[in-house]
């Protein structure tokens, strides 16, 4: 019986810039209550809802958590409730690296995973730096767990005559 030595190559979480646009809304918004609160100082008290806001989503951001090993992908997420959901990396089909001008000007970049797992037959790794390496480090490893598990991917499709595999029987 084989022991399984299961290792972490990378773990990391999205980068706060997914944020950039909520936080701006909120600063906006804290300083028009400021600005009311002059005229109304009652008005302060709600400070408290921007700032919450942007708590809120920076812990949002902060508590997803993906960890890449040399046989599965963990993805964690929740502030209060935790939900752990894993994809064996033999499953992943495709790796997409997704990059919108503002990723490309901060260096960072979505990875867009599709999967054969019923959970999770899409995933996104967003916002994260050197998404690049991370891609080929993440490729190597999907073709390393696939020849150890002596696995291959088969599509099957309904345009080139195809059709389910239950007709091919």
């Amino acid at each position: 019986m084989e022991a399984s030595t299961e290792a972490t190559f990378w773990k990391g979480s999205p980068s706060q810039w997914l944020n950039i646009g909520h936080f701006a809304a909120a600063i906006l918004l804290g300083v028009a209550i400021s600005i009311g609160g002059v005229f109304f100082a009652p008005a302060f008290i709600g400070l408290v809802i921007p700032l919450a806001s942007i708590v809120w989503r920076y812990l949002v951001v902060r508590c997803q958590v993906f960890e890449l090993t040399n046989e599965r992908l963990r993805v964690s997420t929740g502030v209060i409730n935790q939900h752990i959901d894993e994809v064996e990396l033999y499953r992943v089909k495709d790796i997409l690296v997704v990059r919108k001008w503002w990723m490309r000007v901060t260096g960072l970049g979505t990875l867009h995973l599709q999967t054969s797992d019923r959970s999770m037959p899409e995933l996104d790794i967003p916002a994260i730096r050197d998404c690049f390496g991370l891609r080929e480090a993440l490729r190597k490893k999907v073709e390393a767990m696939r020849d150890k598990k002596r696995v291959r991917e088969m599509d099957f499709d309904e345009a080139s005559g195809g059709g389910d595999f239950a007709d091919m029987v």
